[in-house]
Parts: structure tokens; sequence; C-alpha cells
């Protein structure tokens, strides 16, 4: 039940709006997550500033009216064009057997069920904790959103310790959409943002097939790139244990799909292109703005392919639809990247050290194994293979244009450090690791462009010595025996290498325990609405909100600004003078704390304590009442009767009705 409420909240809007705007068959069904992060991205402002509560219904309705609007539009669009030029008619497509839509099926499932299995044996149970540094603030911002029913990016700064900061932003169009499901159908935080992971992780093989069935690649290089999809460790694996980054994992799962979309440029078919783009940049956008960038440098490659003539185009017939997708691209997404410009100094100014030589840093982006100790040669080498057999076959050249260009930008970020490299790094943090998720879809591409080439000639060389069998019979066999050698070699297609990437950040430590847990239990059952508790950053007990709808006083790792003076630093410094300093007292009063919480879980191993939180068991005030093996919380005297007079700041409902 959980699962089928997620993939609902994942593919139906966006199903519903892209069968509105004709979109079909493989495109579609890649299309739908991706339509529905652009739904929800362009709803959060729309009925944020009309004060509607951001909840399902409410968004279910913005949904269908979209939809409805998509629909009339798409109506209107075809009948002035059948009108206007009735020579024109819908664009030949090369016809795809049953039999090539099974087998592609049939690849697409292969794809499913390893990353399933990955997921799944890395997490171990979709109730464990993640125990990665942005976790916490992720988990945070869902349930902020699902309970003050407003999902603009201004209204939750202070999950960030930012509670005054107005023009607050972070992309939260995924926590948006994560906030409607929470709480619904018995759905905790953990098994929330995991099956969120984990659908996220099925959109890609769905995503990949669509792209290339889109392409016009054949039938086995289709099935065969959205199997293998789900085997590179660096995407999606390595960006859900590192970090995680969720949001941004998403966008990139996503870009096929919005390839996918792309073709209709082409081979325009009323508004689908032009609107399906328009809506899916805001979506993209609205995941993580760096993922735009993306974006443009496969549209510009495509743009080069079609110059040069290796894609065709009727340039006469394909002109309003570019038109109209560069204006409702700029339209849509614009507004949504806009606010980004807020933080944009902080994105670009991070810093993150080389990891790799310049040979070794070419050595994994040709086998498609970047940040890797030891390469995924049993899929790198047949991919890095392919690539030469593209271009051969002058098939999807503007991917091999998009690899070499992502790949060196991949190179030179982990290898090399120069204004040049930081400069084009800079959308992704300058971050070796999200430059190198962008690697592994051209290596999806290129192995199956190697299983039907290399199944191809199988077939040739066998089929003089078995004339009866039909060349399609002896192609399969050909894909079998390919599969059965590369899934033997790569146990599974790297299942147990990928899981045990995963598992890194699902123990039972170190920043957060089933103690801590325990603890956060304690705290629900007795403290009141408003009430906060006195904590500190770097433990576990950032979580408390997000698992137990206990507010802390410190909400993220990165805790408060060191140069400002809040209550919640000077607390963090001075809170157990509390006979000493008479503001200690205010602090607690003015921010409703009874409790104060240490846990023994660090984010950063060898981190102490902040000082205000040190030495409890000894301190005038602060009385021991709750103990396990992972926590330890403290009833500080005199503060029993702090929220009788009304809620915290920032624990009101909102501005959502």
């Amino acid at each position: 039940m959980n699962v089928l409420l997620v993939l609902l909240a994942f593919w139906l809007p966006g199903l519903l709006f892209g069968a509105a705007i004709r979109l079909r068959g493989w495109t579609l069904a890649a299309a739908g997550p991706m339509l529905t992060f652009g739904l929800v991205a362009l709803g959060i402002p729309v009925l944020g500033k009309l004060g509607i509560r951001w909840s399902m219904l409410n968004v279910a309705l913005w949904s269908v009216l979209v939809s409805a609007v998509g629909f009339a539009l798409a109506f209107a669009v075809a009948r002035f064009a059948r009108r206007r030029h009735p020579d024109w008619t819908e664009p030949e497509r090369p016809e795809r057997s049953v039999r090539d839509h099974v087998l592609i099926g049939l690849g697409v499932a292969a794809g499913l069920g390893i990353g399933a299995v990955t997921f799944l044996r890395g997490v171990r149970n979709l109730n464990n904790v993640q125990q990665g540094w942005d976790a916490p603030f992720h988990a945070n911002l869902v349930r902020w959103i699902a309970e003050h029913g407003d999902a603009r990016p201004s209204t939750v700064g202070t999950i960030a310790n930012l509670p005054n900061q107005t023009n607050y932003f972070y992309p939260d169009t995924y926590h948006a959409l994560l906030a409607l499901v929470f709480g619904k159908g018995g759905l905790t935080m953990m098994p929330t943002l995991n099956l969120a992971a984990l659908t996220v992780v099925l959109t890609v093989p769905i995503g990949v097939a669509a792209m290339c069935h889109a392409w016009r690649m054949p039938p086995v290089a289709v099935a065969s790139a959205a199997a293998v999809s789900a085997c590179f460790t660096v995407f999606p694996y390595d960006s859900l244990w590192r970090g995680p980054l969720w949001p941004f994992v998403a966008g990139v799962a996503l870009i096929p799909a919005m390839l996918a979309v792309a073709r209709h440029l082409l081979e325009p078919r009323a508004i689908a292109g032009p609107v399906g783009i328009g809506v899916g940049v805001a979506g993209l956008a609205g995941l993580h703005t760096s993922v735009v960038f993306v974006v443009i440098v496969y549209f510009l490659t495509i743009l080069a392919a079609v110059l040069l003539k290796f894609e065709k185009i009727t340039w006469r017939r394909s002109m309003p639809s570019l038109v109209a997708t560069f204006v409702l691209a700029a339209a849509f997404g614009i507004p949504v990247v806009l606010p980004s410009l807020y933080n944009a100094g902080g994105v670009t100014s991070t810093y993150w050290a080389s990891e790799a030589t310049v040979s070794g840093a070419v050595g994994e982006t040709i086998t498609f194994s970047p940040m890797a100790s030891f390469p995924q040669w049993w899929i790198g080498v047949p991919a890095l293979i392919g690539v030469f057999m593209l271009v051969r076959h002058r098939r999807m050249m503007w991917m091999v244009g998009a690899y070499i260009l992502l790949g060196a930008l991949f190179a030179a970020t982990v290898s090399l450090e120069t204004d040049i490299v930081h400069l084009l790094s800079s959308p992704f943090y300058n971050d070796n690791w999200r430059v190198a998720a962008l690697v592994p879809l051209a290596g999806c591409v290129a192995f199956g462009e190697f299983v039907h080439t290399a199944s191809g000639w199988f077939a040739e060389k066998v089929r003089p010595r078995l004339p009866n069998l039909r060349p399609a019979t002896l192609t399969l066999v050909g894909v079998v025996l390919i599969a059965l050698v590369v899934g033997g070699l790569s146990r599974g297609g790297y299942v147990g290498r990928n899981a045990a990437r995963v598992q890194y950040a699902y123990n039972d430590s170190p920043t957060i325990s089933k103690d801590e847990e325990a603890a956060f239990g304690w705290l629900a059952a007795h403290t009141k609405p408003g009430e906060r508790v006195l904590n500190d950053r770097i433990d576990g007990s950032v979580w408390m909100y997000a698992l137990a709808g206990v507010m802390p006083t410190q909400w993220s790792f990165y805790g408060s600004d060191k140069t400002t003076n809040t209550d919640e630093q000077y607390l963090s410094i001075y809170a157990n003078d509390l006979d000493r300093f008479p503001r200690v007292r205010k602090a607690l009063t003015d921010l409703k704390v009874r409790y104060a919480f240490v846990g023994k879980g660090k984010v950063i191993a060898d981190r102490q304590n902040d000082v205000g939180l040190q030495h409890l068991d000894t301190t005038p005030g602060f009385k021991l009442v709750f103990r396990n093996a992972g926590a330890s919380i403290y009833e500080i005297e005199g503060q029993q009767g702090v929220v009788t007079s009304g809620a915290a700041p920032g624990s009101t409902a909102g501005n959502g009705k």
C-alpha cells in the first residue's frame, strides 16, 4: 500500500497532464514523474500566493485544472494546424512490432529488478535512518511543509536556522511532493524518504528506454540500455549514500525523460514538445537548479547534430515548436530559477579537493567508472566499444557529443584546480561526485549499441550453420549469451557491489542510533506543541523534528549562524552557566525550552558537544530524566511552565488555509 501511494504520487499527475497534451507510449510513461514535478514546481508559488493550503486534495485539483487547460490547448492547436496546413500529416515513425515492445519491456523489467534489489539490499529496512550530512535537512523540510501547508521556499527558513530570512531559498519541489504523502497510509518519515529514493531509482530504466526508443535505437539496444542503466555505481547509488543528494538524483534520473520528449521538436506533435519541455524544465529546476545546465548541454548537442545533418528536421514545420519551446521553457523555468540567486554565491564558492590524477580521471571516464577505486570493467569496456559503434553507425551522435563534453568536465573537475574548471563546475558546487553522476547515461546508450551490434554479428556468423532458425531468434540467442556472460562476470549486474555502497549510510551509527530514536519518542510524549528542546548541532538530535515532531533549537548540522547573536547560538555556548548569566534563563524562556538533549552519535566523529551542553550531569539546574545507551535528556529547573504563554516562533500553522 505504501509503495503504491508513493508510485501514484510520482506518476499519476504527470501521466494525466502528459496524456492531455498528447504524449503517448514509452515517452508518456517516462515523462510522468518529470511532469508531476513540473506541476508541483509551478503550483508551489501559485497556491502559496493565493493562500491555498498545500495538501493532497488541493494539489490534485491543481493538477486536474492544469491538465484540462493543456487538453484544451492541445485540441485547439491541433485543429488550427490541420486547417492552416492540411498537408502536414503525422510524422512517419518506424513501426515497432509487438515483439519489439515486449523485448523493450523485458529490458525495462530487468533494469527495474536490478535497481530495486540493489537499493533494498543496501537500506536493508525501509525504517532505517540515512546517516548522511544532508539527510536530516531533507527530512525536516518534508515534515515542515506537511505540517504548515505552505511549500514556498521563503517560508521554510526556520529549519535552516534562519527563521527571519524571508528571502531564503532552497529548491523544495521534491520535498513538497513527499509532504503530500507523508503521514498518509501509515507512512512515517523514513519509509517516505526511502520509498521515494527507490521510486527515483525505478524511473531510470523507464526513462532510458523511452529516450532510446524515441531516438530510433534498435529494440535490442533499447532493451539492453534500459537493463544496464541500473548497474552503474556512480549513478544513482553513490549519490544516494553520499549526501544524500535525493533531489539532485531525482533531477538527473529524469533527464532521459526530457530527452525523449525533445524528439517532438524534430517531429512535432501539436503542443506535446513545447509544453512538455516547458513544464519539464520547471520540474527539473525545482528539483535542483544545476540540472537545467545539464539539459542545456544536451539540447545544444542535439542542435549541433541537426546542423551537421546527423538528425533530420523539417525546419518549416519544426520552427513554431522550437520558438514555443524556448518561450515556454523561459516562462516556466525562470520564475523557479530566479530565487536561487539568493544563495548563488554560496553554491559557486564551495570547494572540493581533487581526488584523482589527470590520467586516472581519464581512465575513470572512459570506463564509465567515475569515483570508483576499481573500474566496472564488464559494463564499462562494452560501453566504450559501443561509443565507437555509435559513431560508426551515425546513431545518437548528440549523445556521443554530450559524453565528450560532460566526461571532459568530470575529468577536469576531479583532477585539476584552475579558475576555468571551477567556473564550469560551479553550478554543481564544484563537487566531483555530482559531475560524475552525469557520465553513465551515455554509457547506457553505448552499452545498448554494443549488445545490438554484437548479437547481430553473432546471428550473422551462426546463421549458415543453423539455416532453419529465424535471424531474430539467433539475435535473441546472442543477446541471452551476452547477458549471461556480462551478468556472470559482474555478479548479477554489480548488485552486491552497489548495494554495499548504499549500505554505507544505513547502519545504526555513526550519526543516529535506535537508542536516540527511542529518546525522541520519550520527548514526543513529554513535550507540548510549541515547545523546543535544547540540542547540539553535531549529534543525531537534529533528526528529532523529522522523526518525532519535536522542535529542536538547532535544526541542522550547520547550526546557527556564528556571526549572529541569536538565542540559539548563545545557548550553545552558555547553557550550562544557567546560574551565572541571566540571559541564559531569558533565552530558554523565549525559545520555550524545558528539556536538553545530548546524544552519543556524531556526524563528525572527533567533534565534542557544544560547550553549553557539556557536563550537564554535574551542572546545577539540569536534572537527568531519561538515559539509555545512546542519549541523555535533562529537565531544566524552573522551565516547567514554559509553554503556557503560547507557541514558539515559527510553529504556527503557516499562511496556508
